[in-house]
């Protein structure tokens, strides 16, 4: 292993499917998980492919009542490839005695490969290397190359290269009784000598799919020209071609495969499409050479390297390459979200929910233009926010936590738990906090790029909208003489009622009505910002009048926040009188008590009766602000937030929470990063190890936690570093943990490159060409100078105890 591959090196039947998702290729159009070509889906692996936005929607009648749930589709398997030696058996490593294994996921050139030596039933020994790859550049191509050596036998060899459209959705255990056939067998054709293809329709969304399938043999590098074999039926097809070899020999198989549906832009249609796109595909290694090229440049934007090198830098890596597999520059010209977890898999059905929060940092400073594409996705489903606020009894904009095709909410009803086996009613709807997320998202959107007309034109009828949502959900308190917000869930997602109450919601979640503060008088200072002509535009289409920004601004000074006693900010109203949980006891019992939530309810108990957490609640407010910046919101609430009470206030709830989402740990490293910089580089760790290591106990087979891996890479990049926006201005406050040497990476501030390095005692900045002006940056509290022609370089003087610049 170096800092660039992902190496297996030996085959594990129990880890296929970890492994499966976690050398999952694909470029933001669409991907593929890492199924051996030769394997069909079973207990040991599962093909699935993926297409960005690809949805169909299905129902089952479950638990008394019918059940309707819109997934992510599993697409046919275009990777099928395989051979058997005359007399022999196709080709099954589960079949042969393998002597020898390696298989190696190759981040820098986006390329799964394996290197097969093994003997079969009747001593032939044989040499198996393949590659495979889902071009970065030519979205809809996806191809593979097999090289077939045998070491001591010769014969006549049958290759078998084939399009599967008989698959259905069943990547996910607990979603087995629900219906999963997904797609319609349409057609299956030859429509040219070394070509197959397959078009297959969803049952109700009617979105139309086609793959062409191109398969080329080389032996001993001359073309093979036989005559195939075709064998069809519905929803399948796939050519058969013999040839004869012996020791020495080396057969090369090349399958090119492309892939359209009714979704795409400029074609005319999707079968002619894909014939089109495979017939004008290059050979196996030119293609490669392109999708590297195009690897190689986003890679120079993108990579985040750690002095040091090692383990952290591989995995650091791996959760960039997956970011960029699913949300690529490709993702630009497509309507699609991004779902929690990648394109990998079927958890969660493909949903997109909040976890944009933590992946659009890192894109906000490389790619943004994938940042505005994934807003306008949210922009696209306004209307239907609306019309969910409208039905629920609000005014503005709601949107769903679960998002899929269309903007409705696709959040489940009722979930299976696994550990009682029953099905029980799922309250995550009321997680209205994704209102504040996609606001949040909005204007750190612009604070990086400065791009005006985005927020004039989409941001800012998000926003108003967003904030009418939280103007109409607020209620006057006469008591306390402030408003409220009830019936809500937070992000702990534990808590969805109180105790033995028969209706679900909870009231005032300190982080939903401080984060519905800040949306509120963000909305107002962007009514500002816009303009006099935007402002009379909306004030037509919306009729948004200065009297109801009035209205949001008093709202913003007013809403109540619960503090406990000792005037620690409570998880929610009623959150102290809580009992306090066994924490010791139930590791004891249990081990692994991340779902606490499952573990009680087979119990016949309630995780709502406990001060216990799924993941960070009131501390994801220190993940999105800075001190200066809570400190603010707090005051403009009417509230005392001194510092001390930040450390607390982490150390209140970090006992009080079981990490069962791969983002708890995320939020905790975060937060932690100023004050205890060697347990915050251990949740870091941990963070790293929760997707490659599978630490959630046989959830990352089902698809990656792409949050987390986002989350991963902007604790170094932000929070280790101190970088942020402020007032128009980019501040640095780096605080390296000890074992992090030092840090380089390439960043884009409205409009422009910087390259930064720092270690634990220089830091240097510097601005390309082009940079024009000089600009200034705040470095710890104090502001900097910097140019093209004049380099930012801090040196720290353990004598004075501070920050020098070189000229100092």
């Amino acid at each position: 292993m170096n800092d660039w591959t992902l190496d297996y090196l030996h085959f594990d039947p129990t880890q296929e499917g970890l492994r499966e998702a976690l050398c999952t290729l694909g470029n933001g159009y669409f991907a593929t998980r890492a199924a051996a070509e030769e394997t069909e889906a079973g207990e040991i692996h599962y093909p699935g492919t993926y297409l960005a936005g690809g949805y169909n929607r299905l129902t089952t009648e479950i638990a008394g009542r019918v059940i309707e749930n819109e997934d992510l589709v599993n697409l046919p398997n275009w990777l099928c490839l395989t051979f058997r030696p005359d007399g022999g058996d196709w080709f099954n490593l589960m079949a042969v005695d393998l002597l020898d294994y390696r298989q190696t996921l190759d981040l820098e050139a986006g390329v799964l490969k394996r290197q097969l030596f093994f003997r079969d039933h009747q001593g032939r020994e044989t040499r198996l290397l393949t590659r495979r790859l889902v071009h970065m550049a030519h979205p809809h191509i996806g191809a593979i190359e097999w090289r077939l050596l045998p070491e001591n036998w010769s014969g006549r060899v049958l290759v078998r290269s084939a399009l599967d459209g008989r698959v259905i959705n069943a990547g996910v255990e607990r979603y087995r009784q629900l219906a999963s056939t997904h797609l319609v067998p349409l057609s299956t054709d030859v429509p040219c000598d070394d070509t197959v293809r397959l078009q297959v329709e969803t049952c109700h969304s009617r979105m139309y799919i086609a793959q062409a399938a191109r398969t080329r043999l080389r032996v001993n590098g001359q073309t093979w020209e036989n005559k195939r074999q075709t064998s069809q039926e519905p929803g399948y097809i796939a050519h058969e071609l013999a040839l004869d070899l012996a020791p020495g020999d080396e057969a090369v198989i090349e399958k090119v495969v492309a892939m359209h549906a009714s979704r795409d832009r400029a074609i005319a249609e999707p079968g002619l499409a894909a014939c089109q796109s495979v017939s004008r595909a290059g050979a196996f290694d030119d293609l490669l050479s392109s999708h590297q090229h195009f690897w190689k440049h986003l890679w120079q934007r993108c990579d985040v390297k750690l002095d040091g090198g090692g383990r952290a830098q591989m995995i650091l890596r791996l959760h960039i390459f997956h970011l960029l597999q699913t949300v690529s520059p490709h993702i630009v010209d497509l309507d699609a979200g991004v779902p929690a977890r990648g394109l990998h898999g079927e958890a969660y059905r493909g949903h997109i929910f909040w976890d944009e929060l933590f992946i659009f940092p890192f894109l906000n400073y490389r790619i943004p233009e994938i940042t505005r594409a994934l807003l306008r996705y949210r922009y696209r489903r306004l209307e239907e926010a609306r019309h969910l606020a409208r039905k629920a009894g609000y005014q503005g904009a709601m949107y769903p936590w679960q998002s899929g095709s269309d903007g409705r909410e696709e959040s489940q009803q009722v979930h299976l738990n696994p550990k009682s086996g029953r099905w029980v009613p799922d309250d995550s709807s009321l997680q209205r906090h994704v209102n504040a997320a996609i606001a949040y998202n909005i204007w750190r959107y612009h604070e990086v790029t400065e791009d005006c007309e985005f927020l004039s034109y989409f941001g800012a009828e998000m926003l108003f909208e967003i904030a009418r949502f939280w103007r109409s959900a607020a209620t006057w308190n006469p008591q306390r003489k402030r408003y409220d917000i009830r019936g809500v869930m937070g992000p702990d997602e534990f808590h969805d009622r109180y105790p033995d109450a028969q209706t679900p919601g909870l009231d005032n979640n300190t982080y939903t009505n401080v984060m519905a503060a800040w949306v509120l008088a963000r909305a107002a200072h962007v009514y500002d910002l816009i303009g006099e002509r935007r402002r009379g535009e909306l004030s037509d289409i919306l009729g948004l009048e200065n009297e109801e920004i009035s209205e949001w601004i008093t709202l913003s000074q007013n809403l109540y926040v619960p503090f406990h006693a000792d005037g620690i900010p409570s998880q929610f109203e009623g959150y102290e009188a809580l009992q306090e949980f066994d924490w010791a006891g139930y590791r004891e019992r249990y081990g692994d008590i991340h779902r606490l939530d499952r573990l009680l309810e087979a119990e016949g108990d309630s995780v709502n009766r406990y001060k216990a957490s799924k993941q960070a609640d009131v501390l994801m407010l220190f993940y999105l602000f800075s001190a200066e910046e809570l400190s603010d919101i707090f005051s403009q609430l009417g509230y005392a937030f001194p510092p001390e009470l930040i450390q607390s206030t982490i150390s209140y709830y970090q006992q009080r929470t079981s990490h069962g989402s791969t983002l708890s740990r995320v939020v905790t490293a975060w937060v932690l990063a100023r004050s205890d910089r060697r347990q915050a580089w251990d949740l870091f760790q941990q963070v790293l190890e929760s997707d490659i290591g599978d630490s959630q106990g046989g959830t990352t087979q089902e698809g990656i936690h792409l949050g987390a891996m986002a989350g991963s890479v902007d604790l170094i990049q932000r929070g280790h570093t101190g970088l942020e926006v402020r007032d128009g201005m980019l501040r640095l406050n780096p605080c390296l943990p000890e074992a992090l040497p030092g840090l380089h990476m390439r960043l884009r501030f409205r409009g422009h490159w910087l390259e930064l390095d720092v270690n634990h005692d220089r830091l240097t900045l510097v601005a390309p060409e082009g940079w024009g002006e000089p600009k200034r940056i705040m470095f710890c509290n104090e502001t900097y100078p910097f140019s093209e022609s004049q380099p930012l370089e801090l040196h720290y003087s353990p004598e004075a105890h501070c920050w020098q610049t070189n000229k100092d």
